[in-house]
């Protein structure tokens, strides 16, 4: 077990916004992180409700937080108290990692490419000219699908309990490749076409385990079948695809890489994600 360490006045400063926040197992994940890498630093969750963002983010130069999560509902605000946003961050049009370089504040975004690099690893899948269905076109949808995207899909097709959200979002995305926006009905026509089909949604997170985004009577065996919910680790939605012979990916890997990623650029150094993995792990037997 690694020693803890007690804070002091050399302690460098890390943490997470949003609303609600009391559920997150980011503190958990990245304190261990920095203990297994020997750094003396400390993470922290802070409840930032609408309205106090941008007092927040005065608080993070203030008090020279070296860096910064941010999650929901603050991912789009925080781009206008930016110095510089990347350009990834800037396409998606959130923000979910500030480095604080010296007091200069950078916005990035580490959903999408912490989503594919935990894809790629735990189901070896190459995505280079692949069809791929995303359900739901809120926040995530956008990191995942311009993430995905840049891997080389070559058609995604985009569905939505309302339309016209779905087709706002493939109009932002048809630069980088083939998009289309379909209605939740419209979903028999294209399952059976794609390799990959993502959850982008929160339906079936606890405590809603038992609903899930889709009929999975439409999922073939081939496919490759992955969900953003991670708690449970495996939902109704996961379970039942495996059962008709998809493959199933979880979305534990995508928060443990947007984490890894967030970590790699406030530290310069890699990051442990074998024991980032375990302490979230931990966490959910506590």
């Amino acid at each position: 077990m690694i020693e803890k360490h007690f804070l002091d006045s050399n302690t460098i400063l890390y943490g997470v916004f949003g609303d609600p926040i009391r559920h997150s197992k980011s503190p958990v994940m990245l304190n261990r992180a920095f203990a297994e890498a020997g750094i003396n630093a400390a993470y922290a969750a802070f409840h930032i409700q609408p309205g106090q963002l941008k007092d927040a983010i005065h608080g993070v130069r203030a008090l020279q937080f070296r860096g910064v999560n941010v999650t929901i509902p603050h991912k789009v605000e925080v781009m206008d108290y930016m110095d510089e946003i990347d350009e990834g961050a800037r396409i998606i049009g959130a923000v979910n990692t500030i480095i604080n370089d010296n007091g200069r504040l950078i916005g990035r975004n580490t959903d999408g490419i912490g989503y594919v690099r935990s894809l790629k690893e735990e189901t070896g899948i190459n995505l280079k000219g692949m069809k791929v269905l995303m359900v739901g076109a809120g926040g995530a949808a956008r990191g995942v699908g311009y993430a995905l995207a840049k891997e080389g899909a070559a058609h995604i097709y985009v569905a939505n309990r309302t339309r016209e959200k779905a087709d706002e979002l493939v109009k932002s995305m048809s630069s980088f490749t083939g998009t289309s926006g379909i209605g939740m009905d419209e979903l028999g026509e294209v399952a059976g076409q794609v390799g990959l089909i993502v959850n982008n949604t929160s339906v079936g997170m606890y405590p809603n385990v038992d609903a899930v985004p889709m009929d999975t009577a439409l999922i073939n065996s081939p496919t490759v079948v992955s969900d953003l919910v991670y708690n449970p680790l495996i939902t109704r939605f996961l379970r039942e695809s495996e059962a008709r012979g998809a493959k199933i990916h979880s979305g534990l890997g995508m928060f443990i890489y947007q984490g890894a990623y967030a970590f790699e650029y406030w530290t310069g150094k890699p990051a442990p994600v074998a024991a980032m993995r375990q302490a979230v792990l931990d966490s959910f037997n506590e």
